[in-house]
């Protein structure tokens, strides 16, 4: 059953990670950090890869991506750990993964927000709050709009 920690590309990753790291610890399980390449991100690599090589490139190589994100955001911050990149609609993803794994807790950032912020929906955060069938620890972080 291990703890998921769930990163993008930002800079504020490290909170993520050390309160995954700490579940991990606390209850001895495996710390999987997850970053999940979105299909812009997607798009993003295939451009480029396509302009590099003249191909598509693999599956296997944008994951590879992904578990470099992830790799990134957990140095420095967790002792041992598993990165794995998804590709695919972040909350959807997350999720799937989180169940497929039978997660303890997926540890995720938000963002504080404004009340008219809180109005807008499709926050990855949001969005696995309300669907993850395991615990959820939110680390928030200001606001960065």
């Amino acid at each position: 059953m291990p703890i998921i920690a769930a990163v993008d590309r930002t800079e504020t990753q490290g909170s993520i990670v050390k309160e995954a790291q700490e579940l991990a610890t606390a209850f001895e399980e495996e710390l999987h950090v997850v970053h999940v390449i979105s299909q812009k991100e997607l798009r993003e690599i295939e451009q480029r890869t396509v302009e590099e090589t003249g191909q598509s490139a693999p599956l296997e190589e944008i994951r590879e991506f992904g578990e470099k994100v992830a790799t990134k955001a957990a140095t420095d911050h967790a002792e041992s750990y598993t990165p794995v990149g998804l590709v695919g609609e972040a909350s959807e993803e997350l999720v799937k993964y989180a169940e497929t794994e039978d997660a303890r807790f997926v540890v995720i950032g938000g963002r504080r927000r404004s009340p008219i912020g809180k109005a807008i929906f499709g926050s990855v955060a949001q969005e696995v709050l309300m669907t993850a069938s395991c615990p959820v620890v939110m680390v928030v972080r200001e606001n960065d709009n």
